[in-house]
């Protein structure tokens, strides 16, 4: 765990050569955790073609995130790659200070970095293995809201990844699909205590997604079927949940706040 981009197979798709920016995110800056795979490279990657500079916020997925960061440069965007734990919290403000010093700004805050573990009995599941998946899923994000919402002005947004768990939690994935509630919880509530800041809060829930998480976290038989119960019949690319992303930082997002967007494969959260 978390697994790293190089060993899958087949290679999931971030919108390295598909995704095309139309300016959407001009002159922003923007943090995203979690940024080395997956959903985070995705996001980045589009966050860049709309035009923001991106931090790079990872874990300890060196060339994995290095990866990310030339894809954003490529797109003619500045790149800041930061390896670090956001279960710190000075590490989380220090995040923050570092995207500020570098891009002059900060617009938008992604909340993508989770932790996730399978488990097929309650008693396997440990105190520590629970500590660790709520403080890099739950209080990461509550560490960089607060550093920064300081730096924020009125627009800027904070878009959180929750997932399809939170209202139809899987078994095996106990403490990962509690967090998710606390997650889309937690989005609702900062949304309004800070609207009179002219700030945004959103999540996008993500269903079934080809990412390092899977392959390295769940069982052979699992990941054999991964996706398969959903409408659509398969799990998604990361490619496919970036849109979600840019439309919620974007100023035609501007009347939305405290929402969470599906991206489920037609999976309902009701």
């Amino acid at each position: 765990m978390p697994g790293r981009t190089d060993a899958m197979v087949p290679r999931p798709d971030h919108g390295e050569e598909s995704y095309r920016g139309s300016g959407r995110l001009q002159g922003m800056a923007a943090i995203v955790t979690g940024a080395d795979s997956g959903i985070g490279r995705a996001v980045a990657i589009a966050f860049a073609r709309e035009g923001a500079d991106v931090l790079v916020s990872y874990f300890d997925e060196h060339e994995d995130a290095e990866e990310t960061a030339r894809w954003v440069r490529e797109a003619g965007r500045k790149a800041l790659v930061v390896p670090g734990d956001i279960k710190d919290e000075a590490f989380c403000r220090a995040l923050v200070e570092r995207a500020v010093e570098a891009f002059g700004r900060l617009d938008i805050l992604v909340n993508n970095a989770a932790h996730q573990a399978t488990f097929e009995r309650l008693e396997d599941i440990s105190a520590e293995e629970w500590d660790v998946t709520f403080r890099t899923n739950v209080y990461s994000q509550f560490f960089l809201a607060k550093a920064a919402v300081p730096h924020m002005k009125p627009g800027s947004s904070i878009v959180n990844t929750t997932s399809i768990n939170a209202k139809n939690p899987s078994p095996t994935l106990l403490a990962y699909a509690t967090t998710k509630g606390a997650i889309a919880n937690f989005t609702a509530g900062l949304a309004g205590l800070l609207a009179d800041k002219g700030i945004r809060v959103n999540a996008v829930a993500p269903g079934p997604v080809w990412t390092p998480l899977i392959p390295s976290t769940m069982p052979a038989g699992h990941v054999k079927n991964f996706g398969k119960n959903t409408p659509l019949g398969r799990a998604a690319q990361p490619a496919e949940l970036a849109p979600a992303y840019v439309m919620l930082a974007s100023r035609e997002a501007s009347y939305i706040t405290g929402a969470v967007v599906p991206v489920t494969g037609g999976r309902p959260m009701l």
